[in-house]
């Protein structure tokens, strides 16, 4: 005997999932005059003969024509409110998905100024939510019964690296000046993400650089030439350093002649005086 849903709802177990589809396979004898749950969090898609029809928000709604006005005018009932029809509902989880990261799967190459060409890694986190639930289940969720974050994340990491090199390749010189610029181009690169979320019923909220990193290399390089610049002058520094690894006092290799002096001091001076005739 056919089992009619009458009250559909869900719950997100774990705070990861986008979507989740009643039932997960097949479509559902569902009542008409049913209750549907929807939290302030989600949004209830109906599907039918594998259209998306009705969008309904958050709140208590009684599946009737008032509510499913484009999914009864095509059913075209005519024994009533009561008898059950087939479809499918998508609750897509409307809320901020934080913490989702993104990084290089591989070094990428960059042209530098001054050190030739090298290979990044850059990776970093950004938020995002679901705002057109239907497109999103078109474009990226299919028939699926359900799909998490980690599957979204996945696949816009590859927009986001994608869109870093452009930028980049674009407006960076020399990986020399990046750490002082993580701010502007994370400002730089979500305005050109956006677009592209919204292309799938999706804002980017937030997008942060944590860090782009050079092979060890060349961080040597630049550890180097920091040194360098800390230093100042090239040939004080290196007569400093020799005379260090000689094991000169500072003050001594400073004044080469001053140990010779200190020293005819001590065997010539006034302590000589016993040797003077009685």
């Amino acid at each position: 005997m056919a089992m009619f849903l009458e009250v559909i709802e869900w719950f997100d177990p774990d705070g990861r999932r986008l979507v989740h589809r009643i039932p997960e396979e097949g479509s559902a004898d569902i009542k008409m005059g049913a209750q549907l749950l929807v939290r302030e969090s989600q949004a209830a898609v109906f599907f039918r003969d594998g259209k998306g029809l009705d969008v309904l928000g958050p709140g208590r709604h009684t599946l009737s024509t008032l509510n499913l006005p484009i999914l009864t005018k095509i059913l075209s009932l005519p024994w009533g409110f009561t008898s059950p029809f087939r479809a499918e509902v998508y609750f897509v989880n409307l809320k901020v998905f934080t913490d989702m990261k993104w990084g290089t799967a591989e070094p990428v190459a960059f042209k530098d100024s001054e050190l030739g060409l090298v290979r990044l890694r850059a990776f970093g986190i950004f938020t995002m939510r679901v705002t057109q639930p239907l497109l999103f289940i078109n474009t990226l969720v299919g028939t699926q019964g359900a799909y998490t974050s980690e599957q979204v994340e996945s696949y816009l990491r590859e927009v986001i690296v994608s869109r870093l090199n452009d930028f980049l390749g674009e407006h960076v010189d020399t990986v020399l000046h990046l750490p002082r610029q993580y701010d502007e181009i994370g400002v730089a690169v979500k305005t050109r993400l956006q677009d592209d979320f919204r292309r799938y019923g999706l804002e980017l909220l937030d997008f942060f650089v944590n860090a782009i990193t050079p092979p060890p290399e060349v961080q040597r390089m630049m550890d180097e030439r920091s040194g360098m610049a800390a230093v100042g002058n090239l040939d004080d520094f290196l007569k400093f350093k020799a005379a260090k690894a000689l094991g000169m006092p500072p003050r001594a290799s400073a004044r080469p002649g001053a140990r010779r002096q200190a020293g005819s001091g001590s065997a010539w001076g006034p302590a000589s005086g016993s040797c003077s005739p009685g």
